[in-house]
């Protein structure tokens, strides 16, 4: 019974293990992004469906083979005929020869009537035949020779929609790499200023404690103790308030990665600036590419709406056998067609040129998207390199001033305890060091968002 407990508590451990994953590096998290995503996969989804559709426009090259099989019963004049020509069966009977031969015989005794009849009386064995069944089996070809180079530009259009689906998933597996990079290194600020604002939380410990003990010399005042509580209400509002973003930054993490996540080895170190030059990122950056392949796309669409001004060439082939029963004496009843047909569209009231005209004005708009694409890239480029050095100048400074309010609150919490200055006095100095710590995290938080956005034209490189 035991061994059974241990084999179940171990299969249940495995279990929780299998979707819950903890202090994950920065690394190992992208590795299971790029395998986990939700997102990510469906993007894959799209490229595999694309090289599907590839498949499909080139295997029109290849023509179709059909087989047919009719199967039909009829009392119709034209059908029966038809149905015994087809099958290679049909006689002169069919035709009131029988009929025509006893009033030939009649008309040479004497029987002016019969005479008229050979020619004038329809055949009752070729107008009321009898009912007849017909089975016809058919293996019939078509090939294209010639469409006016459309199916070599659909064979062309579907190849740059394949690099197309693989460019937006670049894209997807890029935005999420931004997201999970970012929300970790969100996770290292909010670390950080958590501890920072614990440590404050600590000196407010002792500074309540010192208080209450001046109080009780009578060296301080009892609002001074209030003064102490309320900024001690204050931070611990804050921390709450820090320790719910970090919980929900985890849920977010568990969101991208697709398992559950309760902790990670947050980054120690600051992000450092992409070592990429503009030039790189324009040849390089995924809408560019995407543009420039759209406009791929739209120039093979042109050539295929060309296409109409020239003629199309098919061949075909059909090999066939009927009769009244399935299969019945089929290689008796066997025939075959070949041929080829040459269709030219002369005049179709313009609405061919009209396409074609259109098609040349959604090229020359997509090839201006590309130059703006490439403008407009140039262009948060350096937006986002002056808003970086702008961004790290302030935290230079905002790191200096914070160092100096640190400062401040430690000299004045000791000239407290010799009575120099008012319980208000460090209470506004603690302000201000908290205040400090809140404009770094909100400065930091705004260097890595431009940062990663650098990164994200880059296509994710460092």
């Amino acid at each position: 019974m035991k061994k059974i407990v241990s084999i179940l508590a171990f299969a249940l451990m495995l279990s929780a293990n299998s979707n819950t994953t903890d202090n994950l590096s920065l690394n190992e998290a992208l590795d299971i992004l790029k395998s986990q995503n939700l997102e990510i996969k469906a993007a894959k989804f799209d490229v595999k469906a694309a090289k599907e559709d590839k498949k499909a426009t080139t295997g029109m090259n290849w023509g179709k083979l059909d087989f047919v099989q009719d199967v039909a019963r009829s009392n119709d004049a034209g059908n029966v005929f038809g149905f015994k020509l087809t099958s290679r069966e049909a006689n002169f009977g069919d035709f009131g020869a029988e009929e025509f031969m006893t009033n030939l015989d009649l008309c040479q005794n004497g029987d002016s009537g019969a005479c008229s009849d050979m020619y004038s009386k329809p055949p009752e064995d070729l107008n009321y035949p009898d009912a007849r069944n017909f089975f016809q089996s058919k293996l019939k070809y078509e090939v294209p020779l010639f469409t006016g180079f459309a199916l070599s530009s659909y064979d062309q259009i579907m190849s740059s929609m394949i690099k197309m689906k693989e460019l937006e998933k670049d894209k997807v597996i890029n935005e999420k790499i931004y997201q999970l990079r970012k929300s970790y290194y969100d996770m290292a600020l909010l670390e950080s200023s958590i501890g920072h604002l614990n440590k404050i939380l600590h000196n407010i410990n002792v500074l309540e404690d010192m208080t209450q003990n001046m109080i009780e010399v009578g060296y301080a005042k009892h609002i001074d103790l209030l003064e102490v509580k309320a900024k001690k209400g204050n931070v611990e509002r804050l921390l709450a308030q820090m320790q719910s973003n970090e919980k929900l930054l985890y849920h977010y993490i568990s969101f991208l990665l697709n398992r559950k996540i309760t902790h990670i080895q947050a980054p120690t170190s600051p992000i450092p600036m992409p070592n990429v030059t503009d030039s790189d990122i324009l040849n390089n950056n995924l809408d560019i590419q995407r543009a420039q392949t759209g406009l791929v796309i739209r120039q093979n669409m042109q050539k295929a709406s060309e296409a109409a001004y020239y003629p199309t060439v098919g061949a075909f082939a059909e090999l066939a056998t009927a009769d009244n029963t399935f299969l019945g004496d089929a290689n008796d009843h066997k025939a075959y067609t070949f041929g080829a047909r040459l269709t030219w569209n002369l005049f179709n009231g313009g609405i061919d040129a009209a396409k074609i005209e259109k098609a040349k004005i959604d090229r020359l708009k997509t090839a201006s998207q590309v130059q703006l694409a490439k403008k407009g890239i140039i262009l948060q480029l350096a937006k986002i390199r002056t808003e970086i050095q702008s961004v790290d100048d302030e935290i230079a400074s905002l790191e200096k001033e914070l160092a100096l309010a640190n400062a401040i609150y430690e000299n004045y919490e000791g000239r407290y305890k010799e009575k120099l200055v008012s319980m208000g006095d460090v209470i506004i100095k603690q302000s201000a060091q908290i205040e400090k710590i809140l404009k770094l995290q909100i400065a930091k938080n705004k260097r890595n968002e431009k940062i990663f956005a650098l990164e994200k034209l880059a296509n994710g490189e460092k």
